[in-house]
């Protein structure tokens, strides 16, 4: 009875992400950084004559998520714990046209002086051990809410369409299924993730030969 009245104590800690200013802290970062990706572009288009970002958006993580990722990372899911050590409550995900604008979109975002990204995770070059490929960085921005200056911490996904597919597919696929059945699928699609990777090249290639035309 005690462990079950503990778990309910914890999920009702964690509710207090469904508080309003907690929310609305949240989605103006996302508007924020949503924006950031857009000036970005905006700038590549005057050097490149192109659009380098295709997409982006962004989500908040649900409660249960957030439950299971305290629980992965091995410390008690509470609401002050998920606060400091988790990294993305917040996600962007933006989403480039081809790899190098991938970096692209990422040399400009460090120029921004009122964006601290504060940690990179670069799985294209080293992918996981799963075949994921995608640039993360870690970030923080400045939202101003109530009189209050607050720097809130978001993950940003930069990532390729091919990329983002694979990830989209991984996650319906693999998640879906049991323990073995998950194996056997994790195995046939890190093997795609290299026909993901080779796709990539190929479309970068091909288009630095229109270029040069």
């Amino acid at each position: 009875m005690v462990a079950g009245e503990n778990k309910q104590m914890k999920n009702q800690d964690l509710k207090k992400f469904q508080d309003s200013s907690f929310l609305v802290k949240s989605s103006c970062a996302i508007s924020m950084l949503t924006a950031k990706l857009e000036i970005a572009n905006a700038e590549l288009f005057l050097e490149l004559g192109r659009d380098v970002l295709i997409h982006a958006g962004g989500r908040i993580k649900s409660i249960d998520s957030i439950l299971a990722k305290c629980r992965k990372k091995g410390f008690e899911p509470t609401y002050e714990n998920a606060l400091e050590k988790l990294n993305d409550m917040i996600g962007i995900r933006g989403v480039c046209a081809f790899e190098d604008d991938v970096y692209r979109m990422a040399g400009v975002l460090y120029s921004h002086k009122d964006l601290k990204i504060i940690k990179r995770k670069d799985y294209i070059k080293n992918p996981k051990s799963s075949g994921y490929r995608s640039l993360h960085l870690i970030v923080e921005i400045p939202v101003y809410f109530q009189e209050k200056m607050e720097w809130v911490r978001a993950e940003l996904q930069l990532r390729t369409p091919a990329m983002d597919f694979w990830a989209g597919v991984d996650h319906q696929l693999r998640y879906k299924k049991g323990k073995k059945e998950a194996v056997l699928i994790g195995e046939e699609l890190k093997q795609y993730s290299q026909v993901v990777a080779e796709l990539d090249q190929k479309m970068m290639e091909l288009r630095k030969r229109i270029d040069a035309i």
